[in-house]
C-alpha cells in the first residue's frame, strides 16, 4: 500500500505558477512557528540561517545530523509543509541516497539541492568561490533523491538548485542545466541571481518552457513583488531565504545598544515581546492541561 506523505501532498498541489506558494526561512522552531502563524504557506528550513544561528559561515561547515534534528523540529511545533535545504546534497549521489529517507522520516515536505562543488560557498558571497559540478554528475543526484525512498513510499518533493547565474555561466547554460534535471526527475528547478536588479531573472522566467514550475529567492533583487512574479506563470514558490535571521539580529542589536545606552531595561519594555508571550509561543497552556490531567 502506498502512503503518501500528507505534507509534500499538500506543497505539490500548492505549487500554482499563477498564485504562487510562499515560504518563510526559519533557523529555528520558533521562527518556524512565528512564520507559520504570520500565514506563509511553507518553511524554508534555510542553511544560511541556520549557520548565521550558530554564528559560522554558510558553507557546509555545520553537519547533516544537526540541520536534520532542526528541521524535524520546526516540523513539530507548526503545520505548515518544511522545505529543507540540502546545499549541495552533503555529499555525492551515494550520499544523498542515505540521507533522503532519514529527512522523509523526520516530516519533511520537500529537499533542495544545488549543483555547485562540495564544500559550497554562499551564493551572495562577494569573490566566492562559485564552482559546478558537471550537469550530469548532478542529474544522478537528482535521480538518487528521487529514488532513496522507493516505490513504496514516495519521497519528498525535489526541487533542483542551477547556480549558473551566480557562477557567471550566463541564461543559455542556466536553460540547459535546469531542463536536464527536470529530465532527471526534479520535481522545480530553482534559479538563483545575485544582481541587483530582477532583469536576469525575469529574463530566464520568460525563456523557461515551463517543463516544472519554478523557484525564486528574490533577496538580492527585493523590488521585484510577489504579484510581478505572479504575472510571469511560470513560478510556483517564492522563497524569502534569510529575513528570520536579519530580522532577529537587527531587533536584538538595537535592543542590546538601548539597554547599554539607557543604562536599563525599563526603556525597551514596550517594544519587544512580553514574557506571557514567549509562554504563548512555548506552548504553555498545553502544559498547564497536561499537569491537570495526568499529574498526581
Amino acid at each position: 500500500m502506498r502512503h503518501d506523505n500528507p505534507k509534500a501532498v499538500a506543497l505539490r498541489a500548492r505549487l500554482n505558477v499563477h498564485q504562487p506558494a510562499l515560504a518563510m526561512a526559519a533557523h529555528n522552531p520558533l521562527s518556524a512557528k512565528l512564520a507559520a502563524a504570520a500565514g506563509f504557506d511553507a518553511i524554508w528550513g534555510s542553511g544560511f540561517e541556520l549557520s548565521a544561528s550558530y554564528a559560522v559561515p554558510d558553507a557546509n561547515i555545520l553537519s547533516m545530523d544537526t540541520h536534520l534534528e532542526m528541521m524535524r523540529a520546526i516540523g513539530e511545533v507548526q503545520d505548515a509543509p518544511v522545505i529543507a535545504d540540502l546545499d549541495t546534497g552533503f555529499g555525492n549521489a551515494v550520499n544523498v541516497s542515505y540521507i533522503v529517507p532519514r529527512y522523509a522520516a523526520a516530516g519533511v515536505a520537500a529537499v533542495v539541492m544545488e549543483d555547485k562543488t562540495f564544500p559550497k560557498d554562499s551564493s551572495l558571497r562577494p569573490g566566492g568561490r562559485q564552482e559546478l559540478v558537471p550537469a550530469g554528475e548532478f542529474q544522478g543526484k537528482i535521480a538518487a533523491a528521487k529514488n532513496a525512498s522507493g516505490n513504496a513510499i514516495p519521497g519528498p518533493l525535489v526541487v533542483a538548485r542551477t547556480e549558473a547565474l551566480i557562477a557567471g555561466l550566463g541564461e543559455a547554460e542556466a536553460l540547459r542545466r535546469g531542463a536536464a534535471y527536470v529530465e532527471a526527475g526534479a520535481d522545480a528547478v530553482l534559479i538563483h541571481s545575485k544582481q541587483k536588479t530582477p532583469d536576469e531573472i525575469l529574463s530566464f522566467c520568460r525563456a523557461w518552457p515551463g517543463q516544472a514550475p519554478l523557484v525564486l529567492v528574490p533577496t538580492s533583487y527585493p523590488q521585484l513583488s510577489f504579484a510581478d512574479v505572479a504575472a510571469l506563470g511560470k513560478v510556483g514558490l517564492i522563497i524569502c531565504g534569510n529575513h528570520a535571521i536579519r530580522a532577529a539580529a537587527a531587533a536584538m542589536q538595537n535592543v542590546f545598544r538601548r539597554i547599554i545606552a539607557e543604562g536599563g531595561i525599563a526603556g525597551v519594555e514596550a517594544d519587544i515581546a512580553s514574557v506571557a508571550d514567549v509562554f504563548a509561543l512555548q506552548g504553555d497552556d498545553r502544559m498547564r492541561a497536561l499537569e491537570k490531567a495526568y499529574l498526581r
